[in-house]
């Protein structure tokens, strides 16, 4: 299987540069699936450490493959709870235990909290973007995502909170989980509060990274917020005329799992419908996903990014063959705080649909 990623993501990967990687330009369709059946790799990446960086977890997984190597940025999680990030290059998934990390502290810009990164390339100013949480949303900008030491002192996307989150998010809510997608005219700021809403913000791509107007709500659950977290991504299937949306959520009746629900939308700032959103007829949860052995190495499906057909700002998605970078963790490792669990990452890939059945 991870023989058939890295085959399929060079394939991608120069397809996509040859068509500019715009969403106008489409290199096959077979329509966005109404359901999903994944395979789960074995664990794949986990936390590296070193004499300074003692690490419990990685997570919160965002990946590119540009140049024939694989960049995956995640959220770190040292011993003491402290969060930061890293940037991690690879060139096979078949050869993870051979990959060099860049602990993204060692650049002074970026000490302190930042966690939830999202990597993509801004074409119209040919530049490399690292979208964060540190509280507020954040950026870096590099030139060449192949020199970690060059990401820029953060800069936010807002001066202040915007009124809609204060109102919506309640006493125990806050911002998290930043999320960029462009059409040809706009970009957009997806993020989650913890309190069951789903935010949207725009400007033009004109104006980008400046200009985010007031928020808007876009999916809410009142009654039961934590249906409705964190960590979602939004893409851009290949020739089809929709937008896809997943979103993390708790499910009560499975001890409080992990899992994804899904909407589509024509058009980023239209409204979502329902594709899978429930634990049974999800996404992604262990109810849809199997793994090679068992017991399974996790039973959450938790927050991850798309393998993409291409690294920019389109965020476009190959949905004839999607694969699913996750952060998942050992079912026994219950008493620890959140902070204090060994997360680490597998890849979800869509199950070939069974044969027919034989002839009568």
């Amino acid at each position: 299987m991870i023989n058939r990623v890295r085959a399929l993501s060079l394939l991608m990967a120069t397809a996509c540069v040859a068509a500019g990687c715009s969403s106008s330009k489409p290199i096959q369709s077979c329509g966005l699936p109404d359901s999903f059946s994944w395979t789960s790799s074995e664990a794949l990446l986990s936390p590296i450490s070193d004499a300074t960086h003692s690490l419990v977890a990685i997570k919160d997984p965002s990946v590119v493959f540009y140049n024939n190597q694989w960049y995956v940025f995640v959220s770190t999680i040292d011993a003491a709870g402290n969060y930061s990030m890293a940037q991690i290059s690879f060139a096979d998934w078949d050869h993870v235990a051979d990959a060099t990390i860049y602990y993204l502290d060692q650049t002074p810009a970026l000490q302190g909290y930042h966690a939830a990164p999202q990597i993509f390339f801004f074409r119209p100013q040919n530049k490399w973007y690292l979208v964060f949480q540190s509280g507020p949303p954040q950026y870096s900008t590099n030139d060449d995502i192949t020199k970690p030491a060059g990401w820029t002192t953060p800069k936010s996307f807002y001066d202040a909170e915007p009124a809609t989150l204060t109102e919506n998010k309640g006493a125990t809510g806050g911002w998290l989980d930043f999320w960029v997608i462009c059409d040809n005219l706009n970009c957009y700021l997806f993020f989650s509060d913890d309190a069951g809403h789903w935010y949207r913000a725009k400007t033009t791509a004109a104006d980008f990274p400046a200009g985010f107007g007031e928020p808007a709500v876009v999916l809410r659950d009142d009654a039961s917020p934590t249906s409705l977290f964190e960590a979602s991504n939004v893409y851009r299937p290949v020739g089809v005329d929709k937008y896809l949306a997943i979103i993390e959520g708790f499910d009560a009746s499975s001890n409080d799992k992990r899992y994804f629900r899904s909407w589509t939308a024509d058009t980023l700032d239209g409204d979502w419908t329902v594709l899978q959103d429930t634990y049974t007829m999800p996404f992604a949860s262990p109810q849809n996903v199997t793994f090679p052995t068992q017991p399974a190495w996790t039973q959450d499906i938790s927050h991850g990014e798309m393998i993409r057909f291409g690294f920019d700002q389109f965020m476009t998605v190959d949905q004839c063959h999607l694969q699913y970078v996750y952060q998942g963790v050992d079912p026994t490792m219950t008493g620890p705080p959140y902070n204090s669990l060994p997360w680490r990452l597998g890849l979800l890939t869509t199950a070939s649909p069974p044969p027919p059945p034989p002839p009568p």
